[in-house]
């Protein structure tokens, strides 16, 4: 165990987690909603801190990040601990389970990123599978080591954060998928157990400061209406038009048991959405073909992606070869 950050101690023991929106009141010898921030005798401490659950090295599409480094690799890593509660929860062995751990110092985890980086061209650490933002001293104290041997940090995240804590982590951070559930805080509460608000606003801080996409799993009945879908896409392009947004195709999963996504409502949410934003995908659904990126200005196909295969062809140093017109694509040409 580590002392946790962000966290004020009260009367009789107590202590108030300061790291998250569900501000946790914690009694002696209890844990928050996340499960892995513990008060031991009046101070927090992370019980997940160096506990490392699951590592591989991915495709960067998996995470999917479609416009960072398109093409290459990313040591992933994940831990046990999450913040929300989600009926659909895909990776919920870990998330809320009790899985098997090893631990893994902030440096040996650098040190075999630097390996991956050696071996495969990896280009850093992805803290993802289950929700990093509740690691976070231990993915704060990786990153920082991480930036000075030169790999990329990423984060998969809910994006349920408080101001402080992100704003500090936020410069040794270059790029975010941000899952954005829904667009209705009736949803969020009832389905997930957290708030929309809080993840608003962490993108509203990250895009502007790292590279950022937008993940969102249409899930049958509750969150892919058309009035729903256009409030997502239309305040996505009042921050930027530019950022990539992946809508995901729902599988049954975990405590939810609801028919999967029809194609037609994925083919209709990329309609409305590629009205005001420049850069749709469609996930867990190849046989929509919706996984390829081409020039908004002329159509050219920029990258094309078969799977987790990707081939640039259109693209030279983030320039369209057909129009010239300017693409946001980070490395990978």
């Amino acid at each position: 165990m580590q002392e946790a950050r962000f966290y004020e101690k009260q009367d009789g023991h107590k202590v108030w987690c300061r790291l998250c929106p569900q501000s946790c009141h914690i009694e002696p010898g209890q844990a928050g909603v996340c499960r892995v921030r513990r008060n031991a005798d009046g101070a927090l401490y992370s019980l997940n801190y160096g506990q490392v659950s699951s590592v591989g090295v991915d495709p960067i599409e998996k995470k999917p990040l479609y416009h960072f480094y398109p093409g290459s690799q990313v040591l992933s890593v994940g831990t046990f601990g999450c913040n929300f509660h989600c009926g659909f929860c895909q990776n919920w062995q870990i998330a809320h389970g009790d899985p098997d751990t090893r631990e893994v110092s902030p440096e040996e985890l650098v040190a075999s990123a630097v390996l991956a980086r050696e071996r495969s061209d990896s280009i850093g650490i992805a803290f993802t599978y289950s929700e990093p933002l509740v690691w976070y001293e231990y993915v704060y104290d990786t990153a920082r080591l991480a930036r000075e041997q030169g790999l990329k940090n990423i984060l998969v995240t809910n994006g349920s954060i408080r101001d402080e804590p992100l704003l500090e982590l936020l410069p040794l951070i270059d790029a975010m998928n941000i899952d954005v559930k829904g667009f209705a805080e009736g949803y969020y509460r009832e389905t997930c157990r957290g708030r929309l608000g809080p993840v608003k606003q962490t993108v509203e801080l990250a895009h502007t400061r790292c590279h950022v996409e937008i993940t969102t799993l249409l899930v049958p009945t509750l969150n892919d209406s058309d009035g729903e879908i256009a409030a997502l896409v239309d305040w996505l392009a009042g921050l930027n038009p530019e950022i990539p947004i992946h809508f995901s195709r729902y599988f049954p999963q975990y405590q939810l048991d609801l028919p999967p996504t029809p194609l037609a409502t994925l083919r209709r949410a990329r309609e409305i959405a590629r009205r005001k934003l420049k850069y749709v995908y469609i996930g867990n659904a190849p046989e929509l073909g919706a996984g390829n990126t081409s020039c908004p200005a002329c159509g050219n196909l920029l990258i094309e992606r078969t799977g987790y295969r990707t081939r640039l062809q259109g693209l030279e140093h983030g320039i369209c070869s057909k129009c010239g017109a300017r693409i946001p694509i980070i490395g990978g040409n």
